[in-house]
């Protein structure tokens, strides 16, 4: 009996101007243990007049993961954090019961040609936790555990496995690895995730049970046993997920929760502008579905 439970294709969805590959959530398969929202950013190049712009919004019941392979984004927000995310960094904030940030290109850049490459992730909280202050954690590349076996390296960003932890502060019990493999290695994972697995192949090949699956593919297992893989040379993959919830998330914009009721108050709050605002930003994104007022 296969262990691989779903394949998933990235698909075309637009963030403002730009276009990216959702992965999750999808029709068939909504989360990844916590994980329940990735997009893959890019790769874009960004002329001189163009520059990556995503105005103040709102997140509840979540905290968001930005993983930069090229360029970078300036992050605000409503707790007063203004730093600029570099390739191999780990941006991680939770929403807990509300916050505001933005996402822009640094000044810096904006009048120059700039590339833009990355993965956008959230991850539900705990349903005890969904309403907790928001927090801010900001990971420099180097605090992040990295190690080799043989041809393949590894880069914990989020989480634990392999023995290993991350500095990052996640709330529950999750994995988020890179690795990357110089020649055909296999690589066998039976021991050491947990809960349900992804493999998602960011450039490359892998196969596994018999079967190549391909660039831009989200592999679901049904739980860790799917025991070993082979990464093909100059494959790059993440392997991601953790303990599932035992209760439904739900989706409603930038908002998750496991009570819709706190969905419609935070569309509530945020029509109201209840949020907070960020200073010197006098721009922000509307609830969609809405007309703008004269």
């Amino acid at each position: 009996m296969s262990d691989i439970h779903y394949v998933i294709q990235e698909r075309t969805a637009r963030i403002g101007k730009s276009i990216v590959g959702r992965l999750l959530p999808f029709r068939a398969k909504r989360m990844i243990g916590p994980f329940i929202y990735m997009d893959h950013m890019g790769p874009e190049l960004f002329d001189e007049d163009e520059n990556f712009d995503v105005g103040p919004h709102p997140h509840i019941g979540l905290s968001t993961l930005t993983y930069l392979l090229e360029g970078s984004i300036l992050h605000r927000d409503t707790l007063g954090n203004a730093i600029e995310i570099k390739p191999g960094e780990v941006n991680w904030m939770t929403a807990g019961k509300g916050i505001v940030h933005s996402e822009r290109t640094p000044d810096y850049l904006r009048n120059q040609k700039k590339k833009m490459h990355g993965l956008q992730i959230w991850i539900a909280l705990p349903k005890e936790l969904e309403q907790m202050e928001a927090a801010f954690f900001h990971a420099g590349k180097e605090s992040l555990p990295h190690w080799n076996i043989g041809d393949i390296s590894f880069k914990l960003i989020a989480g634990e496995a392999f023995g290993r932890k991350s500095p990052v502060p996640v709330y529950s019990k999750l994995f988020f690895i890179e690795v990357k493999s110089q020649t055909n290695q296999t690589l066998s994972i039976a021991n050491e995730l947990f809960g349900e697995t992804g493999i998602y192949i960011l450039d490359g090949s892998i196969e596994a049970e018999d079967k190549i699956f391909e660039t831009g593919q989200l592999v679901v297992s049904k739980d860790s046993k799917l025991s070993e893989i082979i990464i093909t040379a100059g494959s790059t993959v993440f392997l991601l997920g953790g303990e599932p919830f035992p209760e439904e998330r739900f989706i409603d914009w930038n908002f998750v929760s496991s009570s819709r009721a706190l969905l419609e108050e935070a569309r509530q709050r945020w029509i109201a502008q209840e949020f907070g605002q960020l200073p010197g930003e006098n721009d922000f994104i509307p609830l969609p579905g809405l007309k703008p007022e004269n």
